[in-house]
């Protein structure tokens, strides 16, 4: 068995056994996961999952100094860009995180030190038997939030914060039922 939140969609199920969960420590790959879920704010993730390539190509293969040089034409030009979500604050946001991120690089010496020390540098181990006892935020999602937003980042409230620490493995919030718990587990 496996989170039901895959919904038995192929790419979901890849997501969810590869990815989703698995405590990531690469900065790039935590700077994707932070412009997806940027964009995934009042969307649903298979939507942004569906056009993870899309965003890949637009911004640069998700490389923060590329994106953080993109100039207005090139922000106004990605209105136009059906692959992605055209919200114009989610892509100017994009460029304001990207040059937050680098400034968090520059101050801790990568990123991955900056955001796992929310959780004391490893991942929250949750023990939850049912979907509805998976919380929306937390206190350490409360207390990222508050920190990257002095820092000058945006879309990045304490629910989004919280889902990109599920994503990037900080919280395994697996179901005790799911396949995948003790695999993450033991990473």
């Amino acid at each position: 068995m496996r989170c039901n939140w895959t919904q038995n969609d192929p790419l979901m199920i890849i997501y969810h056994d590869l990815e989703w969960g698995t405590p990531l420590y690469e900065d790039l790959k935590l700077f994707e996961f932070l412009i997806l879920d940027t964009f995934q704010a009042g969307l649903s993730w298979k939507t942004i999952l569906y056009k993870r390539e899309n965003f890949r190509k637009t911004f640069a293969g998700f490389d923060p100094v590329k994106i953080s040089k993109f100039s207005e034409k090139k922000l106004d030009g990605l209105m136009l860009d059906a692959g992605i979500i055209r919200n114009r604050l989610k892509i100017y946001g994009t460029v304001k995180n990207a040059r937050a991120f680098l400034l968090v690089q520059k101050e801790f010496g990568s990123f991955e030190k900056y955001i796992w020390q929310f959780v004391g540098g490893k991942p929250i181990l949750n023990k939850w038997n049912n979907a509805t006892e998976v919380p929306a935020t937390s206190s350490e999602s409360d207390a990222m939030s508050k920190d990257m937003k002095k820092r000058g980042f945006t879309f990045v409230g304490s629910t989004i914060c919280y889902a990109f620490m599920q994503a990037s493995g900080m919280v395994n919030d697996h179901l005790l039922t799911c396949e995948i718990h003790k695999k993450v587990q033991k990473q």
